[in-house]
């Protein structure tokens, strides 16, 4: 099956999107009061001399659009000029309109007088009028390489999940915003810039769906900053977030991503910008821009770093511009963009799904929001596990009816399937496929168990559960012993897994094997892992949930979980055109459109690391093409290689 690979085509001097949000230190939000342009152009030379091509820009909305009816005319001659900097710097932006929400604090014009942002006719019209006269105003700069309507209005329409609008009022709203672009005239992509923090992603429903809005925009740009308590979950939570924004096909943009140094040291400033920016390319990014270009410690007494000081340095560079480490790591990663000639390459074909259940991002009757997160957190961990066993995987949607065919489709700590879909996954199974589904009880007392048909008939078992009832899991480590070969694990061999869970969720399911013949079981003799040959291909049904398990684990990572995913690619004849034996490094490919093959090497260990990976063909140096057999790889370090 494909992966998604879709990226922005229209403007090849400035793509793909490299670099960052922009706010000058002179002023920050207020930069267009302090306007200084010498200060702009160094700060835009900083930036182009590391390789970086464009900047998200604002119109801070109270400043530019002071009254209903007016823009300020002084404040668009000093965004023109901003515009002539990016020129000069060979450069370019992407403005964006509706800017009342920075960094912690939400800022009206001073005649919005409460009025609703969505349902409020006029106050819509208001909004649609200031962006058509923007967009006319500058369109035909070449320097506006795109456009963002808004900065994270779900923070800002109304907060997050305080009375969300409903989808159709966003969409609707997305809808005028949109069109009063492209009525003046502009031909430049069009997005939202609301963050992709709605239910597609991550099962939160703020009114911004991806699916309604998709036949208005042009890319989609999520904004991550999430925290978690495993580190190479945390490297990867930006790549994951892309793979789930890509529902519509469209392309990803990482249009928001950082942190502040006052929150981590130096180093693990720059490691941290050096596995987002390199994993969320394997995840489907097609363009990286930073929050932002700069520190503020000049305007420490002004909103919003007198209360939120740690705004003052999500910086790439400080407050003097002198780069910072996240800096050195966007500089090093153009490098690589260039010489594999990204703009040319796509992702390679996977062989395996994670498949998305449809209770995510659709509130079926009485199904519970509370299902969601578990759902979420099992995916994501997964996706790390598939990428500690070298095991490329594609996304299907069960709310897209599975589209694509895969040799093994993986259903991580799965509750709740649609009957259509649990009877699809039977036929794939009969086709060849192998079905790998793990069991989970869920994480709230109500209709414990499983929420779909027939897991007896598609797993070959009969389940002992009593009504109502978890069955607890006793012991605080899994230890999974393999009572005949499976894939490369030996009859044998044990597999041990820390057990974790609420008391709904720490339980596994017990059962008494029929048609399906058990390869592992529990340290108490029951069955862990049952096989049902079925067809042409089978099932594969774990009774723990040990997706869910490692995700409520921290430092899980990596997870005795890889070895099983290893196992079940074996099974299933999946192809994993290299790998590494150690699951501290994952490998993953890209081919460019003349045939060429880039694999990149990625380290999760805090050790300098020498590995020597498998693959089908021979690793070569990009720069002089040396065969490079062992590679050597520095703490959380990334290496990229031309496979021949």
């Amino acid at each position: 099956m494909r992966r998604h690979s879709a990226r922005l085509t229209h403007q090849p001097d400035v793509l793909p999107w490299l670099g960052a949000n922009f706010w000058s230190r002179t002023g920050g939000p207020l930069m267009w009061r302090d306007y200084d342009p010498k200060t702009v152009r160094e700060e835009l030379r900083v930036l182009a001399e590391h390789g970086l091509n464009t900047t998200r820009s604002f119109f801070y909305w109270p400043d530019f659009h002071p009254e209903p009816h007016r823009v300020d005319d002084e404040l668009c001659a000093r965004f023109e000029d901003f515009l002539d900097a990016h020129r000069e710097a060979g450069m370019g932006t992407v403005p964006t309109f509706i800017v009342g929400h920075m960094s912690g604090e939400n800022w009206d014009p001073a005649w919005r007088g409460g009025r609703d942002l969505y349902e409020d006719v006029w106050m819509v019209g208001r909004q649609a009028w200031f962006v058509s006269r923007m967009a006319r105003r500058f369109k035909d700069h070449p320097a506006v390489t795109g456009w963002l309507i808004t900065n994270e209005m779900p923070g800002y329409g109304r907060i997050y999940q305080v009375d969300p609008p409903s989808s159709d009022v966003v969409t609707a709203w997305a809808q005028a915003m949109c069109n009063a672009v492209r009525a003046t005239g502009a031909t430049q992509p069009v997005s939202l810039g609301d963050g992709a923090w709605g239910i597609e992603v991550t099962g939160r429903d703020n009114g911004f769906s991806l699916r309604e809005t998709a036949e208005y925009v042009d890319f989609v740009g999520p904004h991550v900053y999430r925290s978690d308590t495993d580190r190479t979950r945390q490297h990867y939570r930006a790549a994951f977030e892309c793979e789930l924004a890509s529902v519509t096909g469209q392309p990803v943009v990482l249009e928001e991503f950082g942190l502040s140094t006052d929150t981590v040291s130096a180093a693990n400033a720059g490691l941290y910008y050096r596995q987002t920016l390199h994993n969320s390319l394997l995840g489907g990014a097609t363009g990286w821009m930073a929050w932002n270009n700069t520190d503020y410690d000049d305007l420490w007494d002004r909103p919003p770093y007198d209360h939120h000081p740690f705004e003052m340095h999500f910086g790439i560079t400080d407050s003097t511009g002198a780069p910072k480490e996240p800096l050195r790591e966007l500089a090093d990663f153009a490098k690589v963009l260039k010489a594999v000639d990204f703009a040319r390459c796509t992702r390679a074909d996977a062989d395996a799904a994670l498949v998305v259940p449809a209770f995510l991002e659709r509130g079926y009757p009485y199904s519970r929001p509370a299902d969601r997160p578990l759902i979420f957190t099992s995916l994501h961990q997964s996706y790390v596990t598939a990428r500690a066993a070298d095991l490329p995987v594609g996304f299907l949607r069960e709310a897209d009816l599975l589209p694509g065919e895969a040799a093994l489709y993986l259903l991580p700590a799965t509750r709740q399937l649609t009957t259509r879909t649990r009877r699809e996954l039977d036929r794939r199974a009969q086709a060849g496929s192998t079905v790998y589904l793990s069991f989970c009880s869920g994480e709230h007392p109500a209709t414990r168990g499983p929420w779909f048909d027939d897991l007896d008939g598609l797993f070959g078992v009969e389940l002992q559960l009593s009504y109502g009832v978890a069955e607890p899991i006793e012991d605080d480590v899994l230890e999974m012993t393999f009572t005949e070969d499976f894939g490369g694990l030996r009859a044998g061999e044990v597999l041990r897994f820390p057990v974790a869970g609420n008391e709904d969720s720490r339980a596994y399911l017990p059962v008494i094997p029929r048609a399906g013949r058990v390869v592992a079981v529990d340290a108490h003799g029951r069955p862990a892992l049952v096989v049902k040959e079925t067809g042409r291909g089978r099932t594969v049904l774990a009774t723990y949930p040990l997706e869910h398990m490692a995700a409520r684990t921290a430092r899980a990572n990596p997870d005795t979980a890889h070895r099983l995913y290893a196992a079940l690619a074996e099974v299933a004849g999946v192809r994993r055109p290299v790998t590494v034996a150690d699951p501290r490094v994952s490998a993953d490919v890209l081919v460019h459109e003349d045939g060429r093959r880039f694999v990149w090497l990625v380290s999760q260990s805090p050790e300098r690391l020498t590995v020597r990976p498998v693959a089908d063909g021979h690793l070569h140096g990009l720069d002089d093409g040396t065969p490079t057999p062992d590679v050597t790889l520095d703490p959380y370090g990334v290496a990229v290689l031309e496979l021949r």
